[in-house]
């Protein structure tokens, strides 16, 4: 079979190997299912390209998302995964979801693209810092030390396994959130989030309990974007997807009071 080099298959998909007869279950919702996952996972398994032979090395990384989904790293230029990015930022991110029983069976997304280091105190530097730290408040340990340094993934594309028969290719857009009609929400977002934390502390609590099943807790908001909202308690993390998309700080009180009253009705 002759490629087609006109338009290329992403990185990381698999043309030509799924069976043409195959069939992913009904319930099967990718798009939702990598979205939770890149959103919600906090540690993953980075693997970078080897400066010295070019082989893939694989490290254990914190993992953060900017507003638009984009995966966030805090790494220390003393570490290889460092020196490897900065001779060739391509890399993957492999997040997976844990449980009982078989990993094989719980999903997983690979990540692909490339990382280019975030400039101290440059326009993006105070969003991602504070995104960042807000789902790894420990890192604010050593976030200021002069060899460490955020970096932003430029994502191309992603491989989504969830579990037998419900794997997909997906492209950045698959997984991303536009965020371009969202300015006034972005700009927004950190005083939402300390106004939900300080005065809606109950609402979070309904949101991860009667809406996502979790146990009860001290839940607090992380994140917020046009798709969804971002809680944590503890080590785990979770995304509550908005039944509509919104774009400014008025629809966003309006679907937060809606969630609310689902959440008590339930």
């Amino acid at each position: 079979m002759t490629p087609n080099t006109a338009n290329p298959p992403l990185p990381g998909a698999m043309p030509g190997r799924t069976p043409e007869n195959a069939q992913a279950p009904a319930d099967f919702k990718p798009l939702d299912v990598a979205k939770s996952l890149l959103r919600a996972t906090r540690t993953g398994t980075l693997a970078t390209l080897d400066r010295i032979r070019g082989y893939p090395f694989a490290s254990l990384v914190n993992i953060a998302t900017d507003v638009d989904g984009a995966p966030l790293i805090l790494v220390s230029r003393l570490a290889t995964h460092t020196a490897n990015l900065e001779c060739d930022g391509r890399a993957s991110l492999l997040l997976a979801e844990t449980g009982k029983g078989d990993a094989l069976a719980h999903p997983r997304l690979t990540v692909l693209g490339t990382f280019e280091p975030v400039a101290r105190e440059g326009a993006d530097d105070p969003r991602i810092r504070r995104r960042f730290l807000s789902r790894h408040p420990k890192s604010e340990l050593y976030a200021g030390f002069g060899d460490f340094a955020f970096w932003r993934m430029s994502v191309v594309s992603a491989h989504l396994n969830g579990g037998f028969a419900r794997a997909a290719d997906l492209s950045a857009a698959d997984v991303l959130t536009d965020v371009s009609d969202a300015r006034t929400l972005v700009e927004a977002e950190a005083d939402a989030i300390a106004h939900m934390n300080a005065d809606h502390a109950e609402a979070l609590k309904l949101y991860a309990s009667k809406l996502l099943g979790a146990r009860d807790g001290d839940w607090r908001c992380v994140g917020l974007d046009p798709d969804g909202i971002e809680l944590q308690f503890g080590q785990t993390a979770l995304r509550l997807a908005f039944p509509q998309r919104v774009t400014g700080p008025g629809p966003l009180r309006a679907v937060l009071k809606q969630l609310a009253e689902q959440a008590r009705a339930g």
